[in-house]
């Protein structure tokens, strides 16, 4: 019985990708949300939380009309870098990207939000800049459970299915994640390599969850 791979080591880069670029920018997105009250601040934290709850048909739908060859954001891609996003692994990033970061945004939220804002507020007395107040205060007294987020977001990615193949396909050797090929071995029959596919990614969630867990506990060891 020979596996192929590939689906795996594309699935683990996949979702090495996604959730470095969903710490990135959920940061920032964490942080406005928790810190800045603006108008429209409802209608934005709506707007993060939406696929959480839409089918990911639909919201791989909505992905596929902005980024395919005739959407307005597809043609830009194309225009720049002379070759379509759809239908191909950068694709897939996206997918995840799109599965995981509102999980990752709402958590680190949460945890900046549980962060006494007397320090915040002794360090700005002090003459500290946002930026110092965020880096040097605020995200450490944070880091713990903004970590597990990211343990949760990964792990998330790693399992998403429905947007990635509307928006990428299922190219073998190509854009094929292991979450398409465990439903592409039960379609053709192969249930051994689905099965193996099924343990082996169910080995590598369970670690990150595993880690999240451990994480997510403050510096006196309690549970958050």
């Amino acid at each position: 019985m020979g596996i192929d791979w590939f689906p795996l080591w594309l699935s683990l880069r996949v979702a090495s990708l996604s959730t470095l670029i969903a710490l990135l920018g959920g940061l920032w997105a964490a942080w406005l949300l928790s810190r800045k009250d603006f108008r429209g601040r409802e209608f934005v934290d709506a707007a993060v939380t939406l696929p959480l709850v839409l089918p990911p048909t639909v919201l791989g739908y909505y992905l596929l009309v902005l980024l395919g060859r005739a959407g307005p954001i597809g043609r830009l891609y194309e225009s720049i870098f002379g070759e379509p996003l759809v239908f191909t692994w950068k694709a897939a990033v996206v997918a995840a990207l799109f599965h995981s970061s509102p999980l990752l945004i709402k958590s680190a939220r949460a945890a900046l939000e549980s962060v006494d804002p007397y320090y915040e507020k002794a360090a700005r007395s002090l003459g500290a800049s946002e930026w110092s107040v965020f880096w040097q205060i605020s995200l450490p007294l944070a880091w713990n459970q903004v970590l597990a987020a990211t343990a949760l977001a990964f792990a998330r990615s790693l399992g998403d299915f429905g947007i990635t193949i509307m928006l990428a396909g299922n190219i073998p050797g190509r854009t094929q994640t292991v979450s398409v090929a465990i439903y592409d071995a039960v379609e053709g029959g192969r249930g051994d390599v689905a099965r193996i596919l099924v343990l082996v990614i169910s080995i590598v969630a369970l670690t990150f969850l595993y880690l999240a867990n451990r994480m997510a506990r403050n510096q006196f060891g309690r549970a958050v």
